[in-house]
């Protein structure tokens, strides 16, 4: 009777309900299936209870992703905006999080273990850590003391700064020996080596993403910007084109990786970083470097390296000998040059000119950036290298059985998952500025102070070499 009711779309009554109780109850086998409804001849497919909620969690976890998102971008905005001071404190503050999250994965898988049988394990931890922090900051200060010609009066201080470390690291190194337990040595050590390990991961590979900020914005905000836009493009390729193509997974522990999702990515981060950087080299804000610590943000005012400027750049005729001719050929603006058979001179090429033999192809780039060109290798970089900080994320969370890192960013997880990759980012653009870029890390503030620390002997002879080098005495530079 309910069957028929129902077919006839008549609202079922409880004698109904009574005569079939199965018929609405919960737990149907087939709950989740579409309910037809039979009218007129036409069948209507209706979703199910729990297909509604399934879907109304999704929007509703996709929701939360984009709100968290928006409210982090916010704040970086924020934090640019304010300066390169309050970026190193976020950066800080973040490397805080980072270490909380990756220690705390073993600490949560043998909690019983560590809390009742030995003493101090956390404290150890954290004092290997702010060692590490302190070493590697200390550093950065000494430098920027060095290269401000104001700050010179606090480098009675900053000499300090390398024994102080060392007692701290004795301190530390005392502590960790004196609280290994009889019969947990090996766990121990093996605790020890995971936190050296972070430790790399954090501060290792961010040491030099204080030099990076001071360097100019642009060192510090143009890689993060890569990283995020090749997530999002992978994201979109490996959605939409994900085992299309070659349906073997890109990385076996971590199925949802796929090639043409790493493929797509990689190609539109390089393609973007072109039209990104050049966009990016347009505003002082970014370009400019500091060498002073400011809490107010204060306009940059200078004269932009010259890969900030607009150039003309000859591409190498010898990136193109590896390539076939006829693909070459199809570059926008490439030009062919070839030799005369009588001459031997080098002009460009006729086509259909039986005289002239091919010799070489030539790319003129006109009006263009030239940290473009370097945007190129930073893109490719990000599109290539660093999504493997993020696969090692995935085989730690794959190891311990775990989905995030943490639930501070909601809809995202933790700190860990969403910068995973910045890791070696912010180490490759340090080696990238110092090797293309920047060749001398040596500033006329910065010899200035070394100079002034050399003894009446030692600054003599140092005059005596300049004297040498440019051929005029030291009284002639004194006088001037």
């Amino acid at each position: 009777m309910s069957e028929i009711r129902r077919r006839r779309g008549v609202a079922p009554t409880a004698e109904a309900t009574m005569e079939n109780p199965k018929d609405f109850s919960g737990d149907d086998d087939h709950a989740d299936l579409p309910i037809t409804d039979e009218t007129d001849g036409d069948t209507n497919f209706a979703m199910s209870g729990a297909q509604v909620a399934k879907d109304e969690s999704r929007a509703r976890k996709v929701a939360t992703r984009i709100l968290s998102g928006l409210v982090m971008i916010s704040i970086f905005s924020l934090c640019v905006y304010s300066g390169h001071l309050y970026l190193c404190l976020m950066v800080s503050f973040c490397e805080v999080l980072l270490f909380r999250e990756l220690v705390k994965v073993r600490y949560s898988a043998y909690f019983d273990k560590i809390q009742n049988t030995i003493p101090l394990f956390r404290t150890t931890q954290w004092m290997w850590f702010f060692l590490a922090i302190f070493y590697t900051y200390a550093d950065f200060i000494s430098d920027t003391i060095q290269n401000n010609s104001h700050l010179h009066h606090f480098w009675p201080f900053s000499k300090y700064f390398p024994p102080l470390a060392f007692c701290m690291y004795s301190v530390t190194f005392v502590l960790t020996i004196a609280t290994l337990q009889v019969g947990h040595i090996r766990f121990q050590l093996n605790q020890l080596c995971w936190t050296i390990l972070v430790i790399c991961m954090t501060v290792g590979q961010l040491k030099y993403i204080m030099h990076n900020i001071f360097n100019g914005l642009f060192w510090f905000v143009f890689p993060i910007l890569l990283v995020i836009v090749n997530d999002i493009m992978a994201y979109v390729f490996g959605r939409t084109c994900g085992k299309k193509f070659i349906r073997r997974s890109f990385i076996p522990f971590s199925p949802n990786k796929t090639w043409e999702g790493f493929i797509g990515g990689g190609i539109c981060t390089v393609a973007i970083s072109w039209y990104l950087s050049r966009a990016l080299a347009e505003l002082p804000w970014m370009v400019c470097p500091a060498n002073e610590f400011r809490w107010y943000p204060e306009s940059l005012d200078c004269t932009p390296h010259h890969i900030f400027q607009k150039a003309q750049s000859i591409i190498p005729a010898q990136l193109f000998e590896v390539l076939p001719q006829n693909l070459v050929k199809l570059i926008p603006g490439i030009v062919e040059y070839c030799t005369t058979a009588t001459e031997g001179e080098i002009t460009r090429c006729v086509s259909g000119e039986p005289t002239q033999s091919f010799h070489h192809f030539e790319l003129i780039l006109r009006n263009v950036y030239p940290i473009q060109i370097h945007a190129l290798w930073i893109g490719t970089f990000a599109s290539c290298v660093a999504p493997f900080g993020g696969f090692l994320a995935s085989a730690i969370k794959r190891a311990y059985g775990l989905k995030d890192f943490d639930s501070v960013i909601p809809g995202h997880g933790g700190l860990t998952d969403r910068f995973d990759c910045q890791f070696l980012m912010a180490l490759y653009t340090w080696v990238h500025y110092n090797t293309f870029v920047r060749m001398a890390t040596v500033s006329a503030p910065k010899v200035f102070y070394m100079y002034s620390m050399l003894s009446d002997d030692e600054k003599r002879v140092f005059l005596d070499a300049i004297a040498k080098e440019t051929g005029r005495t030291v009284r002639n530079i004194i006088g001037k």
